[in-house]
C-alpha cells in the first residue's frame, strides 16, 4: 500500500508517513524514572485482618464453650451472649473493612459505582443473617 494524502493546515497534500512522528528508540539514562501507581494497592494487610480475627475467634470460643460443656445458669448464657456479640463485631468489622479496600459481597456492586443493587442478593443475605441469629439466639436460651 502507498502513503495516503493527508491535508495540512496550509492546505498541500502530505504523505501520511511524513505527519506521524517516528518513534525514540534511544535508550533511556540509567537513572531513568519507572512510572508507578502514586496509590498504594487497596488490599487488606496482615495488621488490618489480625485484630479482626482474634476477636472472631474470642467471640467463637466464648460462645462455643458454654454450649459443648452443657453449663447451665445464668453465667454460661452471659457468656455465650457476650460471645456472640464479638462474633458479630468482628464480622461486621471484617465486612466493613473489606469495603473499604474494594472488595465486594457477590451480587452487590462495588463501592462508588453508582449502580443499585439488587433486591434478590439484599433478600438472600437478608434472610442468612437472620436465620443465624435466630439459631444463636434460640440455643443460647436453650442453655437456660
Amino acid at each position: 500500500m502507498g502513503d495516503l494524502p493527508v491535508l495540512t493546515g496550509l492546505g498541500a497534500p502530505t504523505s501520511y508517513a511524513s505527519a506521524v512522528p517516528a518513534l525514540d528508540t534511544r535508550t533511556p539514562p540509567d537513572a531513568a524514572v519507572h512510572e508507578r501507581e502514586i496509590r498504594p494497592l487497596r488490599r487488606l494487610r496482615w495488621w488490618q485482618t489480625l485484630p479482626i480475627a482474634l476477636l472472631g475467634t474470642l467471640g467463637s470460643l466464648m460462645f462455643a464453650f458454654p454450649l459443648a460443656f452443657g453449663s447451665a445458669g445464668a453465667r454460661a448464657t452471659m457468656i455465650g451472649m457476650l460471645g456472640l456479640l464479638f462474633t458479630a463485631a468482628s464480622f461486621g468489622w471484617g465486612a466493613m473493612a473489606a469495603r473499604h479496600a474494594g472488595y465486594k459481597w457477590p451480587g452487590l456492586p462495588r463501592r462508588g459505582s453508582g449502580q443499585r443493587a439488587g433486591w434478590k442478593a439484599i433478600a438472600v443475605y437478608t434472610l442468612i443473617a437472620l436465620a443465624a441469629c435466630a439459631l444463636a439466639v434460640w440455643r443460647v436460651a436453650y442453655l437456660r
